[in-house]
């Protein structure tokens, strides 16, 4: 029984390079529980914070981070050739609320980083970031080689 569940944690390990590779994530170290980036078991691992949709047209990249409960100046968001990183702080309960009394704790707190590939070339100088309701909005202009470019056939 503990071969099979030993092989079990194999393929599930293969299924998670899998789809970091996809998604363009950055590879975990080796040494790190080998579910950390995404919860195949409840209760076992976090998932990756802040969650995150990305989406681009001609002119940007737009990222949506949510990251409600984050103290609003301790976010930085930094880009570094293709990768964009995100971190901050998550609040923790207030201070009058001793650990003893605390019932359930779900929600983690303290201090996060999250890095990402962009799918385009941008111009890092030009990058908008706003934080209002929980929600992180980032814009990202493609650089000019980034955009597509229409080009006129001609016809002879």
């Amino acid at each position: 029984m503990s071969h099979m569940s030993f092989d079990l944690l194999d393929e599930m390990e293969r299924m998670r390079r899998e789809i970091d590779r996809i998604l363009g994530e950055e590879r975990i170290p080796a040494w790190t529980f080998p579910f950390s980036r995404i919860s195949f078991l409840p209760g076992r691992a976090s998932r990756a914070y802040p969650l995150i949709n990305i989406g681009e047209d001609n002119e940007n990249v737009y990222v949506d981070a949510l990251a409600p409960g984050v103290k609003p100046d301790s976010l930085n968001v930094s880009v570094t050739g293709d990768q964009l990183i995100i971190a901050g702080e998550k609040l923790s309960l207030p201070k009058e609320v001793k650990p003893e009394s605390v019932h359930r704790g779900e929600r983690a707190a303290g201090e996060f980083v999250r890095a990402m590939t962009l799918p385009s070339d941008v111009e890092s100088n030009r990058v908008e970031a706003t934080y209002r309701n929980g929600l992180l909005n980032i814009v990202l202009p493609k650089s000019e080689a980034a955009k597509p470019r229409q080009i006129p056939v001609k016809v002879s």
